[in-house]
């Protein structure tokens, strides 16, 4: 039984494959509630917009904020905000970290494609 992914402004099919989708209680760094995440997305029905941003966060008078680097996913026909790219996938390699001491950020991690719930529709074939 597959999922059919569509958006909820215009109705477009996303083309989104139920075979790439994480399982619900997959855990991830960024967190997963209220969202669906795929490992692979057909790219000719998203418009990606990297977005970099600092969020204010005064602890000390040097200290300016968290930097937030991340990816928008928007519909290509009606560029509605359908969710954002991660980077806390899996790890790439089978390295076992840095200094042999678990995973660390240096590892590269395949992208999560993280879609909002809200901003899809979701029906079953």
């Amino acid at each position: 039984m597959a999922s059919v992914y569509s958006c909820t402004e215009c109705g477009s099919n996303l083309n989104l494959n139920s075979a790439n989708a994480y399982p619900p209680d997959f855990y991830f760094e960024a967190g997963n509630k209220g969202s669906v995440s795929f490992s692979a997305v057909d790219s000719t029905k998203f418009r990606f917009e990297k977005e970099d941003k600092i969020r204010p966060f005064f602890e000390t008078v040097n200290y300016w904020g968290i930097q937030r680097k991340r990816t928008k996913i928007k519909c290509n026909t009606c560029a509605r905000l359908l969710g954002y790219v991660y980077d806390d996938g899996p790890p790439l390699t089978d390295s076992p970290g840095q200094f042999h001491m678990g995973p660390s950020q240096v590892i590269p991690r395949a992208p999560r494609y993280r879609f909002k719930t809200k901003a899809l529709r979701i029906t079953s074939t």
